[in-house]
């Protein structure tokens, strides 16, 4: 039987001894789900040499062996030690799609390169005019003896600046209807005919970027699963992507830094913002519905754990996850005043020795909150889960 207090403690143990103040500095100053690339790069490897970086795998295929409590235990603990976050995209949807859909020759290929990090993704669903209805995507992959020759564009798309290969959504069929024709696509970003470029966001950090693809070939073996049934694939690994996340393990670490800097403002009574019954009843309110949320996420991790998929769960747990993060975002705006409006961006870089024109305190306020009114709206927007989960689970 786990001794899981003896586990936690080996955790923080190896946290203790591996968090670099750089790694840390990092992780204190993550605004989104994305921390710096440098940073993410080097504690992934961290974790990759301990054998931790895919605690959600299978043992087969590279993960620990742990079982849920160890899971989320690990998590916890590396949220609240301000560990920087690696980037997910490939160990948290596209390794459990793989080990799904993929071929033995995939997964014997892929999966070892994205433990190690040789390989970094991205994901290309989305193009303008095809976000939420995802099933009108135009971006084509026409047959050509053995390759597939690819033409179209595909836009916010996280950490693409980044990737040398994304997972993507094609069209391979235009005759049928819209989600009988599209298929699973893997492409190297360094083929020839592709161009990424930035885009800044209102907080003057890039993490999306615009993918264009002018005749790119790709061979017909990086189709996962069947030609014209990859709106399939895309369906399940969706499901990673909306409930994999631990947003209450996110909130936990965004509700310490509330609580520290609504103890750091005074008003001119000489009290705190933590003081005010009017906040602390705000912030009552939203740490009763993260405990409930916290309760569903541990249902998904059951089901996951057990061999099953997250199912409309995922929806449930996105949407909440999604508006009570902001809803967190508001109150540490709030608490920390003035000193949140301050537009600094050199200040979030965890290299920066510099002054600041805020307290470190208030450094990530308006950051967060400026960053995270999109957590509505990438992965699935607000609207399209309340129609999922009205229908799938709700029954109406």
């Amino acid at each position: 039987m786990t001794d899981y207090k003896l586990f936690r403690q080996g955790v923080r143990d190896f946290l203790a001894l591996e968090l670099s103040p750089e790694l840390v500095r990092a992780g204190e100053l993550t605004t989104s789900v994305f921390s710096d690339f440098e940073a993410a790069l080097k504690w992934h490897k961290i974790l990759h040499n301990k054998g931790w970086v895919a605690p959600e795998w299978p043992k087969e295929y590279g993960g620990t062996g742990w079982d849920i409590n160890q899971r989320y235990i690990f998590q916890e603990e590396c949220k609240l030690a301000n560990a920087p976050s690696i980037v997910m995209m490939a160990i948290q949807m596209l390794g459990p799609m793989l080990m799904h859909y993929g071929t033995d020759e995939q997964k014997s290929f892929y999966l070892p390169r994205i433990l190690s990090a040789e390989d970094i993704w991205c994901q290309g669903y989305s193009e303008p005019g095809a976000g939420s209805d995802l099933a009108s995507l135009k971006t084509s992959a026409v047959r050509d003896g053995d390759d597939y020759v690819v033409n179209g564009t595909k836009i916010w798309t996280s950490m693409a600046r980044h990737s040398n290969r994304i997972f993507c959504l094609v069209r391979t069929n235009k005759e049928v209807k819209p989600q009988a024709g599209i298929s699973f696509l893997l492409i190297d970003l360094n083929s020839p005919g592709i161009t990424v470029t930035d885009i800044v966001s209102l907080d003057g950090q890039i993490e999306q970027c615009q993918v264009f693809f002018q005749d790119v070939r790709v061979p017909v073996a990086n189709v996962v699963g069947n030609e014209n049934e990859g709106w399939s694939v895309a369906k399940y690994l969706l499901e990673f992507e909306r409930g994999g996340h631990n947003f209450t393990i996110d909130i936990k670490k965004q509700l310490a830094k509330l609580r520290c800097q609504a103890q750091s403002v005074k008003a001119r009574n000489g009290k705190s913002k933590l003081q005010d019954p009017v906040f602390r009843h705000r912030l009552a309110e939203a740490e009763i519905e993260a405990m409930a949320l916290e309760q569903t996420e541990l249902r998904i991790k059951g089901t996951l754990s057990s061999g099953g998929n997250p199912g409309a769960l995922s929806s449930l747990v996105k949407c909440a996850g999604t508006e009570l993060g902001q809803r967190f975002n508001a109150l540490s705006v709030d608490a920390v005043g003035q000193a949140a409006t301050p537009y600094h961006p050199d200040s979030l870089n965890p290299r920066y020795a510099g002054k600041t024109p805020a307290p470190g305190y208030a450094l990530t306020a308006m950051a967060e909150y400026i960053n995270n009114r999109a957590a509505t709206i990438y992965g699935g927007t607000a609207e399209i889960q309340r129609a999922i989960i009205a229908k799938q689970i709700l029954k109406l």
